[in-house]
């Protein structure tokens, strides 16, 4: 049996910035809080907790006058950088740079009065974050229905959460585009003025075709990421669609030594929130089976991811 690692898999640069800043933060000496998981991967999340990482919520923020807390890549409203601010918190900003431009381009639009669509997912934390930078007004859609939230008379601009499909994002702009039209078509207003803009990060909208490629050369797939991680739903879909001989684990505790019966090709891929080390250890279990007999009961896993 043939076991290889998806080379255009691992962490995206986003995130290994991230990652460098908090270690390098760790390594002063001082204590560094992150507000919220700083990646939706728990072995990650419990790596660098044993380096001294501590996970705090928004609500712990009031216990943390004077401390050094992280925003995670996934960035913060403009209301939590000001409440840090008022409590003398220390923040070190690991926000994703290409978050970090879609939270100043939304800004932009919405001081200039445009209605505000957000492509997502209303409790992820990078969209609450985009939601932030609107007063909360943006109108965040998951799916074509959800348009009925909008309203199609005012002049609108429609973004994505960075890690969304891209495919899906251009059916809703033309559905979004389709309703402007028809309205503006059956009144005597002018036509609506209607702005879209691509903001899935390009690094992950890149890796769907070699990660198409790499699924067809396989005959199973071991998808490694954390359940509840949004890009590691996406990659995981786009997989399965190619090859569903594919199994969804966190870690390789939840392997099962018969899914590799009689199989000749297996490969290793995840989201880009996996660290490579950890596709290395699943890896290094799934080779075992070709020299020693393993445990044969299935463990009790959730073979697919969360969405939420």
């Amino acid at each position: 049996m043939t076991v290889s690692i998806d080379n255009s898999s691992g962490f995206c640069w986003g995130v290994v910035r991230t990652i460098d800043i908090a270690e390098k933060q760790i390594s002063s000496g001082e204590k560094l809080y992150s507000l919220g998981e700083i990646i939706h991967n728990p072995a990650e999340i419990e790596r660098l907790g044993k380096e001294g990482l501590v996970t705090v919520s928004r609500g712990d923020l009031e216990k943390l006058r004077g401390a050094k807390v992280l925003i995670r890549a996934h960035g913060e409203p403009p209301e939590i950088h000001e409440r840090a601010k008022e409590l003398g918190i220390n923040i070190v900003d690991a926000t994703c740079p290409v978050v970090a431009k879609v939270q100043e381009r939304i800004r932009k639009f919405y001081n200039e009065g445009y209605q505000v669509v957000i492509f997502g997912k209303k409790e992820h934390a990078e969209v609450i974050g985009l939601v932030g930078q609107t007063n909360g007004e943006a109108i965040v859609v998951k799916t074509i229905d959800e348009l009925k939230n909008v309203k199609f008379d005012r002049k609108t601009v429609l973004f994505s959460q960075t890690t969304m499909d891209k495919v899906a994002f251009h059916a809703l702009k033309e559905e979004l585009s389709k309703k402007i039209r028809e309205l503006s078509a059956g009144s005597e207003v002018a036509v609506v003025e209607f702005q879209a803009k691509d903001t899935i990060c390009g690094q992950v909208f890149r890796r769907e075709k070699k990660i198409r490629e790499f699924a067809a050369a396989n005959e199973i797939i071991v998808f490694v990421a954390g359940k509840y991680s949004s890009n590691g739903k996406v990659l995981y879909n786009i997989v399965k669609s190619v090859n569903p001989k594919i199994f969804f684990i966190e870690d390789e505790n939840e392997l099962c030594r018969e899914w590799f019966d009689g199989i000749n090709t297996v490969g290793i891929t995840g989201a880009t929130s996996t660290p490579q080390w950890l596709m290395e250890k699943v890896k290094e279990k799934i080779e075992s089976y070709n020299n020693k007999e393993e445990n044969k009961i299935q463990p009790n896993i959730i073979n697919e991811p969360i969405t939420h």
